[in-house]
Order: structure tokens, then sequence, then C-alpha cells
């Protein structure tokens, strides 16, 4: 039997079939002050990351993630997750997965507060041709 709130069930269900054709259940897990950070952004309102969410899905052919493990209480939690996804200008348009955890904290049964924690050279910087190469290039001499 699963413990965790129904607050974070509903979380990790809506994202775990989020798509493009879906964003719509964003409304449904955030809370309409939702404070939301990742590596490059900070959001702030339920409205505004709608639009960043949008822009974020629209170029791309597929993104899907794999939530392997939570950790919660009440009114917050850290989950542990795998992203993978498709860009047409990004690998060569093949996958990308990156792994990552995210924080979030809840009030009135929604997420107030999300704060993603990834490596976006991995995610991004790497997947492009001629920066990609720069980077894995830095990589291999620092761990020498």
């Amino acid at each position: 039997m699963n413990n965790e709130p129904d607050w974070l069930n509903e979380f990790t269900s809506v994202y775990q079939k989020l798509n493009t054709d879906n964003l719509a259940l964003l409304n449904s897990i955030y809370h309409q002050e939702i404070t939301f950070i990742d590596p490059i952004h900070e959001i702030k309102g339920l409205d505004e990351l709608q639009q960043y969410f949008q822009g974020l899905y629209q170029n791309l052919e597929s993104c899907q993630f794999i939530i392997s493990e939570v950790i919660s209480q009440p009114n917050q939690a850290a989950i542990y997750w795998k992203m993978t996804y498709q860009h047409p200008k990004l690998n060569k348009g093949n996958e990308v997965s990156v792994f990552g955890s995210s924080h979030l904290k809840a009030k009135e049964g929604k997420v107030i507060y999300h704060r993603d924690f990834l490596d976006l050279g991995s995610m991004l910087y790497e997947q492009l041709p001629v920066l990609g190469k720069v980077i894995r290039l830095i990589k291999s001499k620092a761990a020498k």
C-alpha cells in the first residue's frame, strides 16, 4: 500500500504521463502561487509555469519521466527521477537521458514549491555538436 500523501501521488502520476497534449494537467498538481526553480529559470505563478512548459515541450519529439524513488513527509518530498527526451537539434536527434531530483513543498493539496536539481551539462550542453565535444574533452582531462 502506498503511504504517500494524496498531493504527491497525484504529482507523480501526472509527471509520468505528461506530454505536449496534456499540459493542462499541470493545473491539477500546482498551486496558483507556485515557485518553480530549475538550473536555468525561476518562475512564479501557475500561468507563467504553463507558458514555460509549453515552450519546453513545443520542440521535443518525446519526453518521459520515470520516478525511481520518493522520500516524503506530509507537506514536502524529495523525488528522484530519470528524464528521457528527444530533440531534433540535440544529440543528433537521438534520445538523451538525464538523472535528477526535485524538492517539493505542498500547500492546500497542491505543489507550491518545486526545485529541480540536475546536471545541465549532460542534459543540454554536452548534446550540442561543438560545445559537447569541448565539454567531454574537459571532463576527460579533469578525470586524469
